[in-house]
Parts: C-alpha cells; structure tokens; sequence
C-alpha cells in the first residue's frame, strides 16, 4: 500500500544527505509530483515521515504508540491496543454499537429487580447487591458509550477523523475541516460501504483504498470556483505573500506543481485580467 509513497533508492541517499530543509523539500516535491496528495503541513511542506521514509499521504499519520504510519489514521485506543484507522475504523463503529446494545439490554432486564431492591420487594438479600451492581455499571457504561458513539457518528456525517476535528487538514487554499466532506450520504458510503445490507455486519465494506481520498475541492466545478474567489477576497499565507485560491486538479497534482505556487497568481489569472482591463479601455475610448 505505502510502495509508491516511498522514495526511491537514489532519492533517499541524496535527501539524507541533503543538510538543508529547501534542497530536502525540493526532493520531496520532485517524488511527489505524480502522488495523489492535495494537502501539506501547516509551513506548506510535504508532509514526510522519517520514522518510515515514506511520503505520507492524505490524512495518514505516524502513531508513537504503533512506531508506524497508519492510513486515515483517527486515533490510538487503549482498550482495544490498536490504532483506528482506515482499515478497522467500521468495525470500531460497529464495535461501539453491540456495546451499546448489550448494555441497554443488561439494564433493561435487571431494571425490574432493581425496582424491587428499590422498593423492598426483593426477597432475596444475598442477591441485592449483584443487582444493584449490575445496573450501575450497565447503566453507566451504556451513557459513556453513547456519548462516544454519537461523537464519532458526527465525525463519520462530516467525514472527519479525531485528529482533524482537532486539527485542520492543510489544504493549498487553507486549512478546512470540511475538505474531505462529500455530503452526509456520500460519507456514510466511503465508510460503510454501498451495500445498506452490510452496513452492520462486522465484513470490511468501506470505499477506497486508504491512499486517496476525493475532495469537495476537487470534484467542485472549476467555474463554480472562479466565480466564488472573484467574489471573496484573496486569502493571506503570511504578511507578504497573497494567497489566491484556485480549484485543484482531478487529472496533475497541481498542488506540489512547483516551488512558487501560492504566492505567485498563475499566468492563466493574469492574462484575464489584462483581457479585462484592455476591454474596459476600449470601452472608454468608444
């Protein structure tokens, strides 16, 4: 899976021997070229593992806990020691609902009998505290369970990991939580699948390859885009460097083109602009 994403023999002596962080940056860019990789780190850099030499792709990350790099990676879980990710992030979800289901059924049967305790009814005194016990804890894990699966019922709606909820993913136009959101249906399919009848059986369903991920910015229609950034106002990486927003590319990974993308406007801007400008002189004149 990570095969493409790793440097190439000759790439990587030259990287390790490479001292400064812009020749390094300028290696990864030229590996990355062809990679279906739309998003960066928060300095605009590719966003390389060292720990694995690979190029991370879109919304991997490295986990200390695991010592390995792990494909939409949401979070590290104690209880089960091991990463959620792309490969077992339904059976997570999945996990969390029988685990639900199991305590609402434990506190629905020992409800009566705990009514009973309550009230004096029970008989026998040997069994009050099992009961007693068992509600609690059904109960109480059956209200920390919701909570969680409704969090990650949410993330699942807006197609967000933890780590993004937190964290922003960099996109060449900025951060956006919603970069990778396709609309609430679409995002229940990349997870569980097409198929609404193995939707909640434990049989691994989801959509894609962990690798590549669609955007919302790339499937949105490039006149769409041209339209909304002529009317919102250019964005801003640093106090110097103007940051237009333009729609990224199904067909090149336009966002690891080269070095000067985001401060420079692309030569295709100017020569509308100048089209527009020499349409309004002429205007004038006439």
């Amino acid at each position: 899976m990570f095969s493409k994403f790793c440097l190439s023999k000759s790439d990587k002596e030259q990287y390790e021997k490479e001292e400064r962080p812009e020749s390094q940056q300028e290696i990864l860019r030229r590996a990355a070229k062809d990679l279906p990789i739309y998003t960066t780190t928060a300095s605009r850099a590719i966003r390389y593992c060292d720990r694995c030499q690979l190029i991370k792709p879109d919304r991997c990350h490295h986990c200390s806990a695991c010592d390995l790099c792990v494909l939409k990676m949401d979070h590290h879980c104690p209880w089960v020691n091991n990463c959620v990710g792309f490969s077992n992030y339904k059976f997570f979800l999945l996990f969390l609902f029988y685990s639900l289901l199991y305590c609402l059924f434990v506190a629905a049967t020992v409800l009566q009998y705990f009514i009973k305790f309550w009230t004096n009814e029970l008989l026998d005194t040997r069994a009050k505290f099992h009961v007693l016990f068992l509600f609690f804890v059904a109960a109480m894990f059956f209200i920390s369970i919701l909570s969680l699966f409704s969090y990650h019922c949410w993330l699942v709606g807006k197609n967000r990991s933890t780590i993004e909820a937190f964290r922003a993913p960099m996109f060449r136009n900025g951060p956006d939580k919603n970069g990778f959101s396709l609309g609430c249906s679409k995002n229940l399919k990349e997870v569980f699948g097409d198929e609404k009848k193995y939707w909640l059986l434990p049989v691994f369903t989801s959509l894609g390859d962990g690798s590549n991920f669609p955007t919302r910015l790339v499937n949105m229609d490039p006149e769409q885009l041209t339209v909304s950034s002529q009317n919102e106002p250019a964005k801003s990486s640093g106090p110097s460097q103007p940051f237009p927003t333009r729609p990224l590319s199904e067909s090149q990974n336009r966002l690891l083109a080269n070095e000067n993308q985001w401060p420079d406007v692309s030569l295709e801007e100017e020569n509308v602009k100048s089209d527009v400008k020499k349409h309004i002189i002429v205007t004038l004149e006439s």
